[in-house]
């Protein structure tokens, strides 16, 4: 038997022996088709983190970019991990979409419009599912660029995102530190990519596996880097480490205002095409810079457990929690 058989066989047994009989007793069983494909979601969760464990914890405590300060915060985004990888949020949203456009396709179809599907570039052409899965990642990292792009642009949108900022252990985890408005947002952007340009449930599940285990490799608290050119060729975790420096990251010029370097998701190519790459050859610290105490900062609080920074990401993100950002140029 191999993974894809003893996978298969687990996610029937898992659907049919517990999932199954709870959906029918509370009476979901409309939704049991979509539920059989969320336990196959759920147990590539547990791989991830099983994985992620083995591999990356052991690493973060051999090599360790710098000194953990705070373990409760580390716990803290394993939490969000947890609720992100075993929860099927992106694939839920995925799922909840899907329907929703075919009904769409199938009106602009009858009205004479074919929708834009990336399979259909090579019409006529014997392209291998290998080939055509890297065109979807690297289309969907483009537009995940200018995504977490815009979460540095708009004060809004930074009073959401900047929750993932704000961790200054940040650590093999810190990836789903996020706030689930902005999580959902993004989950719903990437999703309707995704089915636009003709992506499978299967292909998506798969896609957002190994986006989501390199962007825990990236902010893992490892001194790794990838070497001159290939810095260039695939978010390492100093390259990443770089966009969640304090003053470097998520500041343009280094002067408290909304910019920052570095933001693409896998493929670095978006930030030297647009201007926004910044190699550093250090491994700084991470942070926001209001989280300092006076003079440097205002030693703004962020949160300290996930309600609490759940509740002041809306507060940021409505105005109510501004603070006066008396900073000083750390770098100056």
């Amino acid at each position: 038997m191999n993974f894809s058989e003893v996978i298969t066989t687990l996610q029937a047994w898992i659907f049919e022996s517990i999932v199954q009989p709870v959906m029918f007793s509370l009476g979901l069983g409309e939704f049991v088709e979509d539920a059989f494909e969320g336990v196959e979601w759920f147990i590539f969760g547990v791989l991830q983190l099983i994985v992620l464990f083995i591999v990356l914890r052991p690493l973060e405590a051999w090599i360790p970019a710098q000194k953990i300060e705070n373990r409760y915060a580390r716990w803290n985004d394993f939490i969000y991990t947890a609720l992100h990888r075993l929860g099927a949020f992106s694939i839920l949203v995925f799922f909840v979409l899907n329907p929703v456009l075919d009904k769409l396709t199938a009106i602009l179809h009858f009205e004479g419009v074919n929708p834009f599907n990336l399979e259909n570039m090579w019409s006529g052409f014997l392209v291998h599912p290998t080939l055509l899965f890297l065109a979807y990642v690297v289309v969907l990292d483009f537009f995940d660029y200018w995504y977490h792009r815009a979460e540095h642009q708009f004060d809004w949108w930074w009073g959401l995102h900047s929750l993932h900022h704000s961790q200054r252990d940040m650590n093999l985890w810190t990836d789903n530190r996020n706030h689930l408005l902005d999580d959902f947002l993004r989950d719903l952007y990437m999703g309707v990519i995704a089915i636009v340009i003709g992506v499978e449930p299967g292909q998506y599940v798969l896609l957002v596996m190994v986006t989501q285990m390199l962007q825990s490799l990236q902010h893992a608290n490892i001194r790794v880097h990838f070497g001159r050119i290939g810095e260039y060729l695939l978010v390492s975790p100093r390259y990443h480490r770089t966009h969640h420096a304090i003053g470097i990251g998520h500041e343009a010029k280094g002067k408290g205002t909304l910019g920052g370097h570095n933001f693409a998701v896998l493929f670095p190519v978006w930030d030297v095409l647009f201007g926004t790459a910044h190699v550093s050859q250090e491994f700084v610290s991470t942070g926001i810079r209001d989280q300092l105490p006076e003079p440097l900062g205002c030693a703004r609080e962020y949160g300290a457990g996930f309600w609490s920074q759940q509740w002041l990401g809306l507060k940021r993100m409505g105005g109510i929690d501004k603070q006066v950002n008396k900073v000083k140029d750390i770098h100056g």
